[in-house]
């Protein structure tokens, strides 16, 4: 996220090329209508740089700066335990196990290399039992 430039958006697809730092697996993921309105606006207010996040110095956020947004962001939300940014990435895991979605398709989207990177969600998913027996 902290380096994400404009050219990895394809505006007419509706859709972003995602790249992951510790040889995670790229992907391509769809943006959804409000997320590509929010993204042109976002271009149009800050149209120089070719970071989407940039710095002052128009420049990619540095990982530390993006760290203290996401802990502030806990705090301000009265939040009783400290919030790191890496929380997003494992809410996310844990939100789409809760709706039922496969652990492939999970690993996928997440990209994980190793399948037991993403097991860890499904396996404290409350939904993974519901619908095995009819009543």
């Amino acid at each position: 996220m902290a380096s994400l430039r404009w050219e990895q958006i394809d505006w007419n697809g509706g859709t972003i090329y995602v790249k992951r730092v510790k040889k995670g697996t790229p992907s391509v993921q769809s943006l959804s209508g409000l997320e590509i309105r929010s993204l042109r606006q976002l271009q149009r207010d800050y149209p120089v740089s070719p970071y989407i996040f940039q710095s002052s110095r128009r420049g990619p956020l540095a990982h530390d700066t993006i760290a203290g947004i996401v802990e502030r962001a806990g705090k301000l939300a009265g939040l009783p335990f400290p919030i790191h940014a890496h929380m997003l990435r494992h809410g996310t895991g844990y939100y789409l196990a809760n709706r039922g979605i496969d652990t492939r398709t999970i690993q996928s989207y997440l990209g994980h290399k190793n399948i037991q990177h993403t097991v860890r969600y499904t396996e404290l998913a409350s939904t993974k039992f519901q619908g095995l027996w009819n009543d």
